[in-house]
């Protein structure tokens, strides 16, 4: 099945911050852009950045597996190959991790590779890979915190 690309529009404090984070940090490659937004090809989908001196990040955290993971948030969903190759690209650049690269769910139908990140704008972002794509949708009991 072909899923057809989704949309995101998001703020972010300074754009050439964005167009450093977003185009050389984690490589997406930059279509239409002004002076007050930016839109990238994010691994198929088009996210844009648009300009909002004034933003201020949430800073809000759910318990999920025993770690705390900022809301909101939005990532992409990568094959292990993908995951792993950016993974390291990120922590060889030194980037500040919320959540290092781990696997979560260990044994279970949701088990993932996962990491969670902010861009220079706080925005939170996660980029996870399932240990069986087949399950991103599978339903498992998970105990609150």
């Amino acid at each position: 099945m072909t899923l057809p690309p989704f949309h995101f529009a998001f703020p972010v404090h300074d754009l050439d911050a964005a167009r450093e984070f977003y185009g050389r940090g984690l490589g997406l490659r930059e279509g239409r852009s002004t002076d007050e937004w930016i839109d990238y090809d994010f691994y198929g989908h088009q996210i844009v950045a648009h300009l909002d001196p004034s933003m201020e990040p949430r800073q809000h955290h759910n318990e999920v597996d025993g770690r705390h993971v900022p809301v909101p948030h939005f990532g992409a969903v990568l094959p292990m190959d993908q995951w792993q190759a950016l993974a390291d690209r990120l922590t060889a650049q030194g980037t500040k991790f919320i959540i290092e690269p781990t696997v979560r769910f260990r044994g279970l139908p949701g088990e993932q590779a996962t990491m969670f990140f902010l861009d220079p704008s706080g925005n939170a972002m996660e980029v996870k890979s399932m240990a069986d794509p087949a399950n991103l949708f599978a339903k498992q009991e998970v105990e609150a915190a």
